[in-house]
């Protein structure tokens, strides 16, 4: 069963915010360690909702850690309690993941032939209706978080580990694809891939549970 250390207290969290904005870098990676490990449970917590959801569990729970580390990295002491800042960056980030999916669940029947022109052309669905368009806002201020979660996976993560995240989440600018894609990809299958997922991501859970400790 994953227990989780206890939440900071409001004086605790102001303290871990303000050294992650002035401290020294060696005093800011900390900082945000602390910060992303005593909030875990948010993760947990919200995940509970997508139960339901025709989705890996494992693959909610990373997509919900993104979340978080992308709500320290951004949060503003201004704005409250960080908490109820990192629990919309979750939620966010998990809508993000559910949008993704459903859009390429789609993909097949979008690119399947309808009908004919008069020229005896195919027309596809694709061609007939209006294409969405990406929330460019959206994606500039994911691809910022996303820049600076580089630096922190760089720290225990080898070089395929970070590849395969960053592929399997879209990290950056690619499009998120599956684990047979990847397996493919790197030539290996797709029970590797897994594993090599699990891996990096206890990595770094690991990396949390050692700052806390220290």
């Amino acid at each position: 069963m994953q227990t989780f250390q206890k939440p900071l207290t409001s004086g605790e969290e102001a303290y871990y915010v303000q050294l992650l904005k002035n401290g020294s870098a060696e005093e800011r990676q900390g900082a945000k360690d602390v910060l992303i490990e005593r909030n875990l449970r948010l993760v947990a917590h919200i995940i509970k909702k997508y139960q339901n959801v025709d989705e890996d569990m494992e693959d909610l729970l990373s997509i919900g850690c993104i979340g978080l580390i992308k709500a320290v990295e951004t949060f503003d002491a201004g704005k409250g309690r960080l908490a109820t800042y990192a629990c919309r960056c979750i939620d966010n980030e998990l809508l993000m993941l559910l949008r993704s999916k459903k859009k390429t669940a789609r993909e097949v029947s979008l690119f399947e032939p309808i009908g004919q022109d008069k020229e005896g052309n195919e027309i596809r669905l694709v061609d007939v209706i209006e294409q969405q368009q990406t929330d460019t806002a959206e994606r500039m201020e994911l691809n910022e978080s996303i820049r600076k979660m580089f630096s922190y996976m760089s720290e225990c993560l080898t070089e395929r580990e970070r590849e395969i995240i960053r592929l399997r989440y879209g990290l950056g600018d690619v499009e998120p694809i599956t684990q047979n894609e990847i397996g493919d990809y790197f030539g290996i299958s797709r029970s590797y891939v897994s594993r090599i997922e699990k891996r990096a991501l206890n990595k770094l859970k690991k990396r949390f549970e050692e700052v806390g400790r220290n």
